[in-house]
């Protein structure tokens, strides 16, 4: 009998499979060290910024500078980058009063000063001298201007402030991304400051049997990235990327500088190095775990979404969520469906071209592409999920998977489905590793 360990927070669980069944793979991330001081690396990139000019060069005394941070829902560590970027400004002649520094929300809730102090590693928001701040809102069109419309036919409707600004630092990361196949790059703008309507319109692009799971494929063939870079590049001032690429430790590995889409590139060739895992090939049982993306259900659930590829049609998925805070901000989990399991899984074909029209009350465009996610994923593969801390109330609205109490209760069911053989595959990090399958 196999025994497979799989971390569990500070722990590990310990799976014993089926004798008859085969243990086809262990994939995990490549052990890539952090480097010593992530300030240096950030001023080593800064020094040889990727297809633009440095900082100093761009800014100058008077200047209105806006720096975009993502929020705290990702592991950047903005406040370690921070200080190289500073400064580079100071070089340039600007002072810390002409920053306003805005958080890429996209439809997620406002950040507090403390937050976002916080995430900057700054005590001095709005104090004399110090840096400006304020929270974008996707629905006052007070707060929003329109760039024009891609020729995917997204309106382009932008944060304000970032579009009458002189120059324009988006400070995030680079990670393998379910719809947007990476992080990073002009995902900080769109829909980090878009408007709620640009966000649907964008999101609804990879609404499709082709598009829906897009972790780690090629970028030139994801027409969501594609379009939010089109809308991206239709802000006026000049747009400066600083973006961090982490370890499965979510330590910097690499820090990218330089033009939005050519400093991203670079640093995607480097993410896919780490967390893009070679599969060899398609597996009757996938068991996946939330690690490192152990804060929520909401961050957990990027196991399943990142590895669905690795199961063959008809076959089980098992996915640990540790979620440490509960459910988190994740809408399907507090919103009842009117139907069972069985029933959703026979309307899921009926369903699934009306989800991007959908306007369900209080339903966000992500939940609306997670929901067709989980759809599509569904009709794939038989969907069991172990998270003890998750409440029962939560976990009976989650009527695409079903949860099991014990680790092991899953693996016997799936032996119902599988007892004679069945080839197994693991992803103990399964929140940050997708897999890559032969010929797609």
């Amino acid at each position: 009998m196999s025994t497979v360990s799989l971390p569990w927070g500070k722990e590990k669980i310990e799976l014993e499979l089926p004798q008859s069944w085969r243990l086809a793979g262990v994939l995990e991330p490549a052990r890539l060290p952090g480097v010593a001081d992530p300030r240096s690396e950030a001023e080593r990139s800064l020094n040889d910024p990727t297809r633009s000019p440095r900082l100093p060069e761009l800014a100058r005394a008077g200047q209105k500078i806006v720096l975009v941070i993502d929020d705290g829902s990702r592991p950047t560590p903005v406040a370690k980058l921070l200080p190289a970027v500073l400064a580079e400004l100071v070089r340039g002649g600007a002072s810390l009063n002409q920053v306003t520094v805005i958080p890429a929300l996209g439809v997620h809730r406002p950040m507090t000063r403390e937050e976002i102090g916080q995430r900057l590693g700054m005590n001095n928001l709005d104090a004399p001298g110090g840096a400006h701040w304020e929270n974008p809102d996707c629905d006052d069109p007070q707060k929003l201007v329109n760039l024009g419309t891609t020729k995917r036919g997204t309106s382009v409707l932008i944060n304000k402030t970032v579009a009458q600004a002189d120059l324009v630092i988006l400070i995030g990361c680079i990670e393998p991304h379910i719809i947007a196949s990476f992080g990073g790059g002009y995902k900080n703008l769109i829909p980090g400051l878009a408007g709620r309507e640009t966000i649907a319109h964008n999101h609804c692009l990879n609404a499709t049997p082709a598009t829906f799971n897009m972790v780690g494929q090629p970028i030139e063939n994801n027409p969501m990235r594609l379009d939010l870079e089109e809308g991206g590049r239709m802000l006026k001032p000049p747009v400066f990327l600083v973006n961090a690429v982490l370890n499965s430790a979510q330590e910097v590995v690499r820090v990218v500088c330089g033009d939005p889409v050519a400093a991203h590139r670079a640093g995607v060739k480097v993410s896919a190095g780490i967390y893009g895992v070679k599969l060899p090939e398609l597996a009757d049982v996938v068991i996946t775990d939330s690690h490192p993306m152990d804060s929520d259900l909401r961050q957990g659930v990027k196991a399943l979404a990142n590895t669905t590829r690795a199961v063959r049609p008809g076959g089980v998925m098992i996915t640990l969520v540790k979620a440490n805070e509960g459910v988190g901000v994740f809408g399907l989990a507090e919103r009842k469906l009117p139907v069972s399991q069985g029933g959703l899984r026979l309307l899921a074909p009926l369903l699934l071209p009306l989800v991007p029209k959908l306007k369900l009350k209080n339903m966000s465009e992500e939940e609306r592409l997670f929901l067709y996610f989980a759809l599509q994923a569904m009709r794939r593969a038989t969907l069991l999920m172990y998270g003890p801390s998750i409440p029962e109330a939560n976990q009976k609205n989650m009527v695409f998977v079903e949860f099991v109490r014990q680790v092991q209760a899953g693996i016997q069911q799936a032996a119902l489905k599988f007892p004679r053989k069945a080839d197994v595959v693991v992803f103990p990090y399964g929140g940050s590793t997708y897999p890559i399958v032969s010929g797609g």
